[in-house]
């Protein structure tokens, strides 16, 4: 049986024109190893998963002219993980390394991992060193803390902070990976794979996998993942909306009892609910629209409800959610608060009309009571 290797390293990008939804990084570095003006020390910041490793391999592929798969570069590759190797004696053995010039190309990169785990001591010795490299050793440090990371670090490095990688854009990457590998995949399953990873591609990646074995090679749908991934389906929203919109709270409270018994937290639910009205709200706007990270065919689900629903009901809607989930971990009975909190919203729209009502004819009143000339 062949080995099998998970998709994460199958497809990590050997090239800045492969790392996924880091262009600001990529064409920063790429100009500056083009014009020879790339600094020496160098940092890397933001959250996980998001390519700051594979960046830091790539630079030292392409500044020591190597091609994309060669086993000289991994000689001229040092990388240190700080979470583990992360005392005095550990740095001044890369120290040690430092000193002898590379055998094989031009440059000796560094890439010391999760830097931010340094203790004091580490970071003091090391810190000669970062500020008069030798003109051969090129230094990328890369953290998911960058606040931990001492001040006289921060001054001696060039600081390139990572993004969170769209959902679009994650979803676009599994889409190209679902085909390379011809496994059939929907657009809605990899967009919920996508919304699973927040922001981290590597983890998407990671689930994706997971996916296509509990599969078995049938291609992933968007039912398999909302059951294996412990996701409510968006689905249940709508049908709440509309049981609210018919002014009776019946069905959004046997729909409640169904998404508790499948084993759903009922904050987890009110949560939900609130960010659906959100998106029915930015749903009414065709320049908001394109706020709302769901596949196209969802937001076409959206628009089709939002012309059933007034922004001043959803607003009321949001505030009876938002009160609902504030009291939630104080409620002594959870479920009965949200139960109270989808009957409120039942009838909001009966107390707007009462208001409105009673608006109009206390003006009535007032204008038979004005005396006449």
């Amino acid at each position: 049986m062949d080995n099998f290797v998970v998709s994460a390293r199958k497809y990590r990008p050997t090239g800045f024109d492969e790392v996924v939804g880091q262009e600001h990084i990529t064409t920063t570095l790429k100009n500056a190893i083009d014009s020879n003006k790339l600094a020496q020390a160098l940092l890397f910041c933001g959250p996980r998963g998001v390519g700051k490793t594979t960046c830091a391999r790539i630079v030292a592929r392409l500044i020591n002219g190597f091609e994309e798969k060669t086993e000289l570069n991994s000689l001229n590759i040092f990388e240190l993980d700080a979470a583990s190797n992360n005392s005095v004696d550990d740095i001044r053995n890369l120290i040690d390394q430092v000193r002898y010039p590379p055998q094989f190309g031009k440059y000796k990169v560094y890439i010391i991992d999760e830097v931010h785990m340094l203790s004091n001591a580490a970071f003091n010795a090391f810190l000669k060193t970062l500020e008069e490299p030798p003109s051969y050793a090129i230094f990328i440090l890369a953290t998911t803390e960058k606040h931990k990371v001492i001040p006289t670090i921060l001054s001696r490095c060039q600081i390139f902070d990572f993004n969170r990688i769209q959902i679009s854009d994650i979803a676009k990457h599994l889409k190209k990976v679902a085909d390379r590998e011809s496994i059939p995949a929907e657009e809605e399953a990899l967009h919920l794979i996508a919304q699973k990873a927040d922001g981290a591609l590597r983890d998407a990646l990671s689930i994706f996998d997971l996916m296509v074995t509990y599969s078995s090679g049938k291609g992933i749908t968007f039912s398999d993942v909302i059951n294996n991934l412990h996701i409510l389906d968006y689905d249940y929203y709508f049908k709440v909306v509309d049981g609210l919109l018919s002014e009776n709270h019946t069905t959004p409270l046997l729909l409640l009892d169904e998404i508790l018994r499948h084993g759903f937290d009922g904050q987890n639910f009110i949560t939900g609910l609130s960010e659906h009205f959100r998106n029915l709200l930015v749903s009414q706007d065709a320049r908001t629209v394109q706020l709302m990270e769901v596949p196209e065919s969802v937001k076409n689900k959206y628009s089709k409800q939002a012309k059933a629903t007034s922004p001043s009901l959803l607003l009321s809607w949001l505030s009876i959610a938002n009160q609902c989930d504030i009291n939630y971990k104080m409620s002594k009975n959870q479920r009965l608060s949200v139960e109270l909190a989808l009957m409120k919203m039942a009838h909001v729209q009966s107390v707007l009309n009462l208001r409105s009502t009673e608006q109009g004819e206390s003006s009535k009143k007032k204008v038979l009571t004005v005396p006449q000339p």
